[in-house]
């Protein structure tokens, strides 16, 4: 893994060739006072290099920061800012193009999903779209293969009853935003229908997709109602009454989120009975973490991004006491700059000390790469390096999308036996921590254990995924 070091120089190099002049004025004003000249041209001279000069470090610093995730003091949360429980997530994705006018939302099941293409301008650099958060080039293309569904009554059919649609399947290409990907791999959207989709036989046509609705239904997003009676009700993953909601959303214009919890106490008391009406619907059990069929819609091979693996150590800093710490994202932001790889984000981490010292909150723009974004809806962890002396915490994306499942691990025990580990094993961060501690590198996501380097831990590693299979086969015969 890179150095903040390494980058910082690599910047620093790359601004003094893009402010040379800088030095140069300097020079030439030094040697024109040696020579006699005037004192307002060498003052000039020499304050326009001065300025010029004092740009490298200050832009290399400011690169540098954008472009290496590193977390420092600087970015603790302050005290008294808002707090999320630990289980919230909060998305901020931009708003979905308009659709059909006069129609609710309904459910669609994504059956499949291939990747067409993405075509990002500029490479690895930061692009700005000025004033515009959703631009085109930075979606990927995708073909979703869907299943819509009709009018899903909740409590009686008070919501969207007058607009039936029969159940039907639709195959189009769609642009998703990458904060959005995770609604795809869950497999459950939000969409709007047009009205031919109502005459019976007709073909309904494309679909306008609701992606930050869409995201509600996927449980990426955590969602929460207060009642009136200040009782806290948790709805993630209840899709039909979060359908339900999203269609009074809907139908009044929008409802401001506030955190992850919509507190009806706030809203108008016409809006907020109609809420407070679907809590008196039928009991429903919450909807799986990802809908049937998830290897036909799993794009994480083809999307941008690092490939998991088990990551470098670097020698001094396993020496010295660096750990590995785990972090859990609290909420994401998208702002108008993105890479080739993922967007730059305003996120929030939940950082947990290897010390174990108090969690506390993190603050941060960086880049999230959009192979970890289609996950969304199963993890938000995030593995950190932490410093030896915990003043500071890198964001370690191969390691991360390990253990997300973005990459599937394997382990070739001495004799050449091949163990894979499924996409969420239990022994991956194990695993991960003994290799730290031993100030081993793996750059790939298999543990062959014949190579010498790996032998005098391989007893330790074959000890961990034993127990693993263990606790396992023992909860599966308790369930």
């Amino acid at each position: 893994m890179r150095s903040y070091v390494g980058v910082l120089v690599g910047k620093l190099l790359f601004s003094l060739l893009c402010c040379v002049t800088g030095p140069v004025f300097l020079f030439v004003a030094y040697a024109a006072w040696r020579d006699g000249a005037g004192p307002q041209w060498v003052l000039s001279a020499s304050g326009f290099g001065a300025v010029v000069t004092a740009v490298i470090p200050v832009s290399a610093l400011k690169a540098a920061r954008a472009d290496f995730p590193r977390i420092t003091a600087r970015d603790r949360a302050r005290e008294g800012a808002e707090r999320y429980g630990e289980e919230s997530f909060v998305v901020w994705a931009p708003r979905s193009a308009p659709g059909p006018a006069g129609v609710p939302p309904v459910r669609a099941d994504v059956l499949e999903a291939r990747f067409v293409r993405y075509e990002p301008d500029g490479e690895a650099t930061f692009t700005t779209y000025g004033g515009n958060f959703d631009p085109a080039e930075v979606k990927p293309v995708v073909w979703l293969r869907l299943r819509v569904h009709g009018t899903e009554p909740y409590a009686g059919g008070a919501e969207g009853a007058d607009f039936e649609v029969g159940q039907f399947e639709v195959g189009q290409e769609v642009r998703v935003p990458p904060l959005c990907l995770s609604a795809v791999t869950a497999g459950r959207l939000a969409v709007l229908v047009g009205p031919a989709a109502r005459a019976p036989g007709a073909d309904a046509g494309p679909v306008t997709v609701l992606w930050p609705r869409s995201l509600l239904l996927a449980g990426t997003r955590t969602c929460r109602v207060t009642g009136l009676d200040g009782r806290t009700t948790e709805v993630t993953r209840r899709v039909r009454r979060q359908l339900a909601q999203i269609r009074v959303s809907w139908s009044v214009g929008g409802v401001l989120m506030d955190g992850d919890t919509i507190d009806l106490r706030r809203l108008d008391p016409d809006t907020a009975a109609r809420y407070s009406a679907l809590a008196d619907g039928p009991e429903e059990e919450r909807a799986p973490v990802t809908e049937p069929g998830e290897e036909t819609r799993l794009l994480t091979a083809l999307l941008p991004g690092e490939p998991g693996e088990f990551g470098s150590v670097g020698r001094r800093w396993s020496r010295r006491g660096g750990r590995l710490v785990r972090a859990r994202f609290l909420s994401m932001a998208g702002t108008t700059t993105f890479q080739a790889h993922g967007p730059h984000l305003d996120v929030r981490l939940r950082i947990r000390p290897a010390d174990g010292s108090p969690a506390f909150d993190a603050v941060r723009r960086i880049t999230v790469p959009m192979n970890y974004l289609a996950l969304l809806h199963r993890t938000r962890d995030v593995v950190l390096q932490a410093s030896p002396d915990g003043s500071a915490y890198i964001v370690d994306w191969p390691r991360t999308n390990l253990l997300a499942g973005v990459t599937e691990a394997g382990i070739v025990t001495p004799d050449g036996r091949e163990i894979p580990l499924s996409p969420r094993s239990q022994a991956l961060w194990p695993l991960m921590n003994l290799l730290c501690a031993e100030g081993i590198s793996v750059r790939g996501a298999v543990l062959d254990l014949r190579r010498p380097r790996l032998r005098r831990v391989s007893e330790a590693v074959l000890a961990l995924v034993a127990a693993e299979e263990e606790t396992g086969a023992a909860g599966a015969r308790l369930s």
